[in-house]
């Protein structure tokens, strides 16, 4: 898949919010949601293809790239119902959904919250708060998932990094990758450039620091199992088979799928691979 930038650019305010989003495509709606440090653009290869056959929606979450970034909500219940209200406006009820990273937890609760409006949900490369998430988080077991904690720490992470945003991405993504460059040059000034705009770390950080009130959601949530087939893709040479698993206690119909030679990030990693896995997943009867 060749890299392609140049889609259509929109805002919409919802809840009070604006949001910044990608649309592209006709048919039956696809959104796409983005982990962090990224935005719609982690999806970048994968949308020509895949809005061949549906209107694809990839937006900015608030608190990343080029949506609002407000003080609080961040639980992803509350950010869950902001990307419900945008399908709405955009005119769409029934979706499909991928979820990568902080996305995957978003999608996951926007399926368990509105089982009725999610027709498939594939999800990538997470765990879930609440729900199996913290035995990651032991750097005793798992030191290359130092940033957990770091992210956490109130007002410590944005002060270090502020300045240095594209040395620190740089790093951290090419950490959990396997291919070190997948994510290209351009795309760290992308993502850097995003994450230097005023309070645009704060925000990127509270997405992790409502991990608590995401768990008391998640383990609310898991009372009931998921009415939908589910998709847990993970990176082989990163959660692999790990992500299927995190979800099987979840939903009564879950695929297990370990894309070849990909870490943690699969979209720009592995986006070929990912769009025939997605493809399948969607239009299945």
């Amino acid at each position: 898949m060749t890299q392609q930038v140049n889609l259509p650019h929109a805002t919409a305010v919802v809840n009070g919010v604006r949001l910044h989003y990608v649309i592209a495509g006709s048919g039956d709606p696809l959104v796409f949601l983005h982990g962090w440090p990224q935005s719609w653009r982690e999806w970048r290869h994968l949308i020509p293809e895949l809005a061949s056959r549906s209107t694809v929606i990839a937006p900015d979450m608030w608190g990343f790239g080029d949506s609002d970034k407000p003080a609080s909500g961040y639980d992803k219940r509350t950010v869950a119902r902001d990307i419900r209200e945008l399908v709405h406006c955009l005119g769409f009820r029934e979706i499909h959904l991928a979820g990568h990273d902080i996305g995957m937890r978003v999608a996951y609760e926007y399926a368990a919250a509105f089982p009725a409006e999610v027709r498939r949900p594939a999800v990538l490369e997470a765990g879930l708060p609440g729900l199996g998430l913290e035995a990651y988080q032991d750097t005793a077991k798992y030191p290359h998932l130092w940033h957990f904690g770091f992210f956490n720490a109130p007002g410590v992470a944005e002060t270090l990094i502020a300045g240095r945003e594209k040395q620190f991405l740089s790093h951290f993504i090419r950490h959990l990758a396997y291919d070190p460059y997948a994510v290209t040059g351009d795309d760290l000034d992308e993502y850097a450039d995003r994450m230097s705009a005023p309070g645009a770390l704060r925000a990127s950080f509270e997405h992790y620091r409502a991990f608590p009130a995401d768990a008391l959601n998640n383990q609310e949530n898991a009372r009931s199992k998921l009415p939908l087939p589910v998709l847990g893709i993970g990176g082989d040479h990163s959660l692999g088979e790990h992500v299927g698993k995190f979800m099987e206690p979840l939903a009564g119909q879950v695929a297990t799928a370990v894309v070849e030679g990909s870490g943690h990030w699969i979209p720009e990693e592995q986006p070929a691979q990912l769009a025939r896995l997605l493809t399948g997943f969607f239009t299945q009867p």
